[in-house]
């Protein structure tokens, strides 16, 4: 299937949305978008669904998602019509410093690089997880079915086994070399020494011993318990830095949502320590006094404002986003109209330039590879939530015993002493995860995110543009061509036509074929005036729609109940 707007800019639908009445769950993976329908059918509620699908996830996507992670929820909750933030990132171990890395080059393409990939691969590179804490603390406060429910798709999973996937299996063969320097990595990811074959079942025992505990004793185990004891002791013996300590002082944190309009829609995301949502509305207050539905999609003038916008947008990042705990963050100037005014200003719809970061006090009166999921329940309610190890399969350690893939999200970090992204003790990472809602007329209109480091935001910025301004449907805009830019190369999917290129190049662009742009998007749309809800999820990853319609029966009365 194509689609083609009236510029006549084609590309391929690959997959089909789903649509049902009663609920609807969108993952990267099919199991893990099976596990947040079994608890919508059992009469549970968004955030129980969101809760067993990350679980279920953990298991079945290992290379992306995991229990030693990190992320952000967006969660609409109808019935109040309020909005909950849950910041679960990652921290900086308390014996972390500032240049407790040796850097490679204090310029591009180099420049997050340092000596041995000791930021990025191995025991140094892990920091504090706050993914377990984040999701059990969810169930607890806004789930109505419980943690040992919830978590027990995943258990099933992890014991029973899972068939492997030509997306896990590739990114397993990639990763090859680092897993099988970790043992306990290896003999799961890698029996007989190599890959697994598609269609192989892996199955993962030590880690179904690890969820069951934390089914009965919750993210205690983890945070100061016996989970934690292992953790502590294996990082003491192998050099790194996460100590029993460590876990037992973190904390998540609910933040406000970063709020912004655009074109009579009102966007909701996620607040710093992620960059994302105040990245996503910076920018769309800068195309909105562009035409960009006459511009037409994948066209070079349409592509061009995009690439712009970008890098203003991450010029102001890079000057401006770290841990608020840490440093003042102006989310109040950087998405605000007149802010947005003047860096629009700067934009010559002839030309490439070169984008500083701005001063947003005048206008005041994350690994590439990670997961996002999405759900709606029969209420209207709403959570957008993306979480993550970073890199594929995180540090690619695996605490001997547990089953657990931890992190390295201390590669997320600025390497550099002196910037508002470097090491500090204590300090959260800044991240670029965008799990964002948009609301019409005061009812949730759409809700979607995407794996892919950072090139996070600007996928979703594009997601959002298709719908309001191409008029795409969720499935289009989720699987239509992205491009990217931070200032250096505009990279481009292939499905941007090759005179479309040609023509982006003669205004300046150093343009770059990529094979994608981010990863698996996916998220639901509801439509208030029919009561449906739509799933859709890309195919740059094994993403699966999944909802249910239907009912109990309807009763006739007791007269009626045995006549057919």
């Amino acid at each position: 299937m194509s689609w083609r707007n009236h510029a006549g800019s084609p590309f391929d639908i690959y997959k089909r949305d789903a649509v049902a009445t009663n609920g609807m769950v969108s993952t990267n993976h099919p199991l893990g978008s099976a596990a947040g329908l079994e608890m919508l059918a059992m009469g549970g509620s968004a955030m129980d669904a969101a809760v067993a699908s990350a679980f279920a996830l953990s298991v079945v996507e290992p290379m992306m998602i995991g229990i030693f992670g990190a992320g952000f929820i967006n969660y609409y909750d109808a019935p109040s019509g309020e909005f909950v933030n849950i910041d679960n990132y990652s921290t900086a171990p308390n014996a972390a410093s500032p240049d407790m890395y040796q850097t490679v080059s204090d310029t591009w393409p180099d420049y997050m690089e340092t000596v041995d990939r000791a930021n990025l691969v191995g025991y140094r590179s892990v920091g504090v997880p706050g993914a377990l804490m984040g999701w059990c603390r969810a169930e607890e406060q806004y789930g109505r079915l419980g943690l040992d429910t919830v978590i027990q798709p995943a258990i099933r999973y992890a014991r029973r086994g899972f068939p492997a996937s030509r997306y896990l299996v590739d990114i397993i063969r990639q990763s090859r070399s680092d897993l099988a320097m970790f043992p306990a990595t290896a003999e799961v990811f890698l029996p007989r020494a190599s890959a697994p074959k598609v269609g192989d079942v892996i199955v993962r025992s030590d880690y179904a011993r690890t969820l069951e505990e934390i089914a009965s004793g919750g993210a205690d185990v983890l945070y100061g318990g016996h989970l934690g004891e292992m953790v502590a002791e294996d990082m003491a013996a192998n050099g790194g830095l996460v100590t029993l300590d460590d876990l037992t002082e973190y904390r998540i944190h609910l933040r406000e949502p970063v709020r912004g309009t655009y074109r009579g829609y009102e966007i909701v995301s996620v607040a710093p320590t992620s960059s994302g949502g105040a990245a996503i509305v910076e920018m769309l207050n800068i195309l909105e006094e562009f035409d960009i539905a006459s511009l037409g999609f994948g066209t070079v003038e349409g592509v061009h404002l995009l690439a712009e916008a970008m890098k203003i947008a991450f010029a102001d990042r890079f000057e401006y986003m770290g841990d608020p705990a840490f440093m003042d963050v102006p989310v109040e100037a950087l998405t605000s109209k007149e802010y947005a005014a003047s860096r629009r200003g700067e934009i010559d719809p002839d030309r490439a330039r070169t984008h500083a970061y701005g001063s947003p006090s005048a206008y005041v009166g994350e690994g590439a590879d990670t997961t996002h999921l999405t759900v709606a329940d029969r209420d209207g309610s709403v959570v957008s939530t993306t979480q993550t190890i970073h890199a594929a399969f995180g540090s690619k350690v695996t605490t001997p015993g547990s089953g657990m893939l931890l992190n390295n999200t201390m590669n997320i970090f600025d390497p550099h002493p002196g910037n508002a992204n470097s090491i500090a003790p204590g300090k959260r990472m800044v991240s670029s995860m965008s799990p964002t809602i948009v609301m019409k007329d005061g009812k949730p209109y759409m809700a979607l995110g995407t794996p892919g480091s950072t090139r996070i935001f600007p996928s979703v910025l594009q997601a959002i543009v298709n719908v309001i301004d191409h008029g795409m449907t969720l499935q289009e805009a989720v699987e239509a061509p992205r491009v990217w830019t931070q200032g250096q190369a505009l990279e481009v999917e292939a499905g941007i036509a090759a005179e479309v290129r040609a023509g982006l190049a003669s205004l300046g662009h150093d343009v770059e074929v990529a094979a994608k742009v981010a990863g698996g998007m996916n998220g639901v749309m509801l439509d208030q005036r029919t009561g449906m809800i739509h799933g859709a999820a890309c195919w740059r990853a094994d993403g699966v729609p999944a909802g249910f319609s239907g009912g109990p029966a309807r009763h006739s009365g007791e007269d009626a109940l045995y006549r057919f």
